[in-house]
């Protein structure tokens, strides 16, 4: 029998072991070194960054920040989804997706607000990450999750909803403005006035997402290709979704999400320097600034995507892969054109002819891939050779 006074020392040291779980080590040693060479480059870093360039110098600390910032990406990746099973779908990846896209918006903004002048920044990044996104990393997922299962089950009303918001609002972001004005940008009125829409249209849809609608986000059951209204059917992730909340794990878990978080916004700005030097040094295109950005802020969600498509849960490649792109233009957009109207910067978003080809291509490529029922591995194939098309016209065009 088990005295009360040994009932209350193993609740303690159950408590105690459940705090350690909250706390693993690779988290508190991703947070030490992200906050160590925060502090180091708050003490020397004007020091470093100082013109002219030691170029030595300036290799090291774009590394180390390089390094830093990608990790400290992993970590936000690793918290949001420890939120996102504490959750369930589709809140735990909307909070996965919007980290990652704060962290793009953080980036651009420390470009824009920079020293230099990059006024295609914003067009450059959003562009990249729907090719990165839209192309690489879905066709990834769509090829090895075709591999391994051969048919993969997804919910087609979300996916079509997904798309319509890509067409529209990057639509409305990148073509038009070559439409409205010769150099591709907005006027102060349109500025203001498409800034407005994107945040309403992309506010109502989170919305949505988050309320009578949700059924659109979640697998459904195998040989559904949708959710009914109502919650008739149960779904996966109903199914797996934990009873009772753990409320401090929640709260713990968001403390660290931001606690990662904060670290890549102050060392931003010191990026973007090293980024901007770079570029001109190197005489490389102007648009690889937007792929370095592209590329740093969105490799952790996509090891996530593709990990999903191996582990047959297409439903959840699907919301990072469309949902971070409708969160990159519904985000991004309206930050950078109020930007450049608060800071007075110039800010250019018509894409060019070629562009809008490869714009219009994985729009409907994607279409094609995700209206109709079940996947399969040539649709990853064409979208990856739309990719290296992509990677080709980056340095040739």
């Amino acid at each position: 029998m088990i005295k009360p006074s040994e009932n209350k020392t193993l609740s303690a040291e159950h408590e105690v072991a459940s705090l350690r779980s909250l706390f693993p080590k690779l988290t508190l040693i991703r947070l030490l070194i992200a906050w160590s060479v925060v502090v180091v480059f708050a003490i020397w870093g004007k020091q470093w960054l100082a013109e002219p360039f030691d170029n030595t110098i300036a290799v090291i600390c774009f590394m180390v920040l390089f390094a830093t910032i990608v990790m400290a990406s992993f970590g936000v990746v690793g918290e949001a989804d420890h939120l996102a099973h504490q959750l369930g779908e589709p809140y735990g990846t909307l909070i996965l997706t919007l980290s990652i896209v704060s962290i793009e918006v953080i980036l651009i903004a420390s470009v824009l607000l920079g020293p230099g002048e990059f006024p295609t920044i914003g067009r450059d990044a959003i562009f990249s990450v729907m090719m990165i996104i839209l192309n690489l990393v879905t066709g990834l997922c769509l090829l090895v999750g075709g591999l391994r299962y051969r048919e993969q089950e997804y919910n087609a009303q979300g996916s079509v909803s997904y798309l319509s918001l890509i067409t529209m609002l990057t639509g409305l972001a990148l073509v038009l403005p070559n439409y409205v004005s010769g150099a591709g940008e907005f006027n102060f009125i349109q500025a203001i006035a498409f800034s407005a829409i994107t945040i309403v249209v992309y506010a109502v849809f989170l919305w949505m997402q988050i309320g009578n609608y949700s059924r659109l986000f979640v697998q459904p059951v195998s040989g559904c290709m949708a959710v009914p209204a109502g919650g008739a059917s149960k779904t996966v992730e109903q199914d797996e979704a934990p009873s009772v909340l753990d409320k401090r794990a929640i709260l713990i878990r968001s403390v660290l999400l931001i606690a990662m978080i904060l670290p890549i916004v102050l060392l931003a700005h010191d990026l973007a320097i090293l980024i901007d030097y770079g570029i001109e040094t190197v005489n490389a295109p102007v648009a690889l600034g937007g792929v370095l950005i592209a590329i740093i802020v969105f490799t952790p969600e996509s090891i996530t995507a593709v990990k999903a498509a191996l582990n047959n849960e297409m439903q959840r490649a699907i919301n990072l892969c469309l949902g971070a792109f409708v969160s990159t233009v519904g985000l991004t957009v309206p930050a950078v054109l109020i930007i450049g109207l608060v800071m007075n910067k110039t800010v250019t978003m018509g894409i060019s002819g070629v562009e809008t080809i490869l714009f219009l291509l994985t729009v409907a490529l994607t279409a094609f891939s995700f209206i109709g029922q079940r996947t399969s591995p040539i649709q990853g194939v064409l979208h990856l050779a739309l990719f290296a098309v992509f990677s080709v016209l980056l340095f040739s065009a």
